[in-house]
């Protein structure tokens, strides 16, 4: 793992943290991974265990296999969470590219949650990514405004005016922004294959988000996959569930990135 530097499509300098393969050989051409929540780079000396986790890609595990793994940090503007994403990241997959050693036609990204709403929101915007998978993703800002959190029944309202989502306002105040920030609504611009995880127990973020986006992209004719684990929770807990997600990412991204077969559940 290294540290690397980049800009900001506005010109800010971020870090973020490469991860090379074992034996790493700088004139071959290596598929590779996207993965981002927030801020990581002071993760850059973090050991990850390579086991299967509950709701994101293993670090260990993809880099083991001969992925390149890029993981870019993101600052916010509040009232555009979605295009403050698009302006880091993209410009931080493009200064790996412009290293030379990455395939740019072989490129995934993998998100749950926060990243899972900013993956939704990235692919609506760029074709960059060849596939990608997102975690209980917020698709569609103006019913998840209006919902509650299942698990504690917080309203989920302070989540857009005051904290993570960044809206910055109610839904009154600043409906241009929800629409805006809200990939359902730009579904049709979708090309990229996508890979949702929705658990019918998410008592953060509730499934009928993942749905949303799902019964959007199959109404469209776009290739979208939606995985519930029945009675799962935000993060997979059951170790058998655990490694079967673990093991159809696998298969996903191995095919649309190393050339794998499209497996019976795929196809």
């Amino acid at each position: 793992s290294e540290l690397v530097h980049y800009e900001t499509t506005e010109g800010v300098p971020l870090d973020g943290i490469l991860y090379k393969p074992d034996n790493f050989d700088p004139t071959r051409k290596y598929p590779m991974m996207v993965y981002f929540y927030e801020r990581n780079s002071d993760n850059l000396h973090r050991y990850v265990t390579p086991s299967a986790g509950s709701s994101s890609i293993n670090y260990a595990f993809y880099v083991s296999r001969g992925y390149v793994l890029f993981v870019p940090d993101i600052p916010y503007t509040t009232g555009e969470p979605g295009i403050s994403c698009a302006n880091a990241v993209l410009p931080g997959v493009q200064s790996i590219v412009d290293m030379g050693f990455v395939d740019p036609d072989r490129i995934g990204v993998q998100g749950h949650s926060w990243g899972g709403y900013q993956i939704a929101y990235l692919v609506t915007m760029t074709n960059v990514f060849a596939c990608a998978e997102s975690g209980a993703p917020v698709s569609n800002m103006t019913s998840a405004y209006g919902g509650i959190r299942w698990a504690s029944g917080m309203s989920r309202m302070f989540q857009y005016e005051k904290t993570q989502s960044r809206i910055g306002g109610t839904l009154w105040e600043a409906r241009d922004l929800y629409l805006k920030n809200s990939p359902v609504f730009y579904a049709d611009k979708i090309e990229t294959p996508l890979l949702i995880l929705h658990n019918d127990e998410d008592g953060a973020v509730p499934w009928y988000q993942g749905i949303e986006l799902f019964v959007a992209m199959r109404r469209l004719g776009k290739p979208a996959w939606m995985l519930n684990y029945n009675g799962e929770a935000h993060g997979l807990r059951r170790e058998e569930n655990r490694l079967d997600f673990a093991r159809r990412m696998q298969q996903f991204f191995d095919h649309y990135l190393m050339g794998g077969p499209a497996t019976r559940w795929i196809a």
